[in-house]
Parts: structure tokens; sequence; C-alpha cells
């Protein structure tokens, strides 16, 4: 894929994140988990996570990740730097767990209103996929 590959977008200025794997990574989910579905990924800063939370769900604050049914989602560098070092792991992994994240809702599940089905699915796919610990499971 090449740099300017319209699926991934960067709005944040960090250098410490690999373009390359993310890009990578985004069509391994594209492929096996979203079953072919092109899916958009912006990775932004909290000032514009928190801006479209309040927009498109009302709530006044940056969160993580967000998904906007049928193909794009957008997640938080900043969130994603500072929940990797609490945790641990590196940065790349946890975009790669919001991307997971971000593309199960994409794909129609909702940990806020099924019966688990969600977190067994995210559990699968983060250990298929070599994942830390994933986000309905940290939220437990």
């Amino acid at each position: 894929m090449s740099p300017d590959d319209p699926h991934l977008l960067f709005r944040h200025s960090s250098r410490r994140v690999r373009r390359t794997p993310l890009r990578d990574f985004l069509t391994k989910l594209e492929n096996r988990v979203a079953r072919g579905l092109a899916i958009t990924c912006l990775i932004t800063t909290d000032a514009e996570l928190r801006r479209l939370n309040r927009q498109f769900r009302g709530k006044n604050h940056a969160t993580d990740v967000l998904s906007f049914p049928p193909d794009e989602m957008a997640i938080s560098l900043d969130r994603a730097a500072a929940q990797a070092k609490e945790l641990g792991h590196s940065i790349d992994d946890e975009l790669r767990i919001l991307m997971l994240h971000g593309v199960l809702h994409l794909c129609g599940l909702d940990h806020e209103t099924d019966s688990g089905e969600m977190q067994r699915a995210e559990t699968r796919w983060r250990k298929r996929l070599g994942l830390p610990t994933g986000l309905i499971e940290r939220a437990q």
C-alpha cells in the first residue's frame, strides 16, 4: 500500500507510530474480520475525538475509538499512547487493539447491548492476532 492510502488517515503529528505496519494490519482486519469491507480509519488527537464524541454521541469528553457505520472509525493517538503506557505495551499494539475493537463495531457487534457476543469475538480475534488484553476485558 502507498503512504497516501485513503484507508488509513493520520491527523496527528507523532512520529512514534510506524504507519506501514498499521496499514498492513488494517488490511488484515478488512480481509479477515470484516470479510472484505473497505474501512477508513482516522488516527487523530484527543481534541478531535472529543469533538466527534460530542457531535455524534452527546458526550463531551475524548474517547479512544469511535465507529461510524458502515465503514469508518476514528482513533485518538493521544488516548492510545496514554493507555499503552498505563498497560505496559507499545503504542502500536494499543492502536491495533483499538482498530480491532472499532472493526467489530463496524461488523454490527455492540458490547453495550449484546449478551457477551462482542467480548467473545474480541477475545478470539485478539488471540489469533497476537494482541494484548482487549478493551472489553479491561473494563471488567
